[in-house]
């Protein structure tokens, strides 16, 4: 599946949330984050990311989708970080 990773964290745990979220997602701008992951990966960075947050002052939001080609993307301004991967 396809998913769209957006959090708010508390300040002192950006860095340990932003850390994570790299392992499974590719980092697209501030608290965002996108790529193909399997249901088991996102379960496991949902468990890993609820033991660096505080559920009660802190938000994940992850949007779902089967494939990247059922979603149009634009971007105004400078993209941040491509997804494009290269050797």
């Amino acid at each position: 599946m396809y998913v769209i990773l957006v959090y708010d964290i508390g300040e002192k745990r950006v860095g340990k949330m932003l850390k994570h979220c790299r392992k499974y997602l590719n980092w697209i701008q501030n608290s965002v984050f996108e790529g193909e992951i399997t249901e088991v990966k996102l379960k496991e960075l949902l468990a890993g990311s609820r033991k660096i947050m505080n559920e009660e002052t802190d938000s994940i939001i992850i949007f779902k989708s089967r494939d990247e080609k059922w979603l149009d993307k634009e971007v105004v301004g400078v993209e941040r970080m491509t997804t494009d991967n290269f050797l």
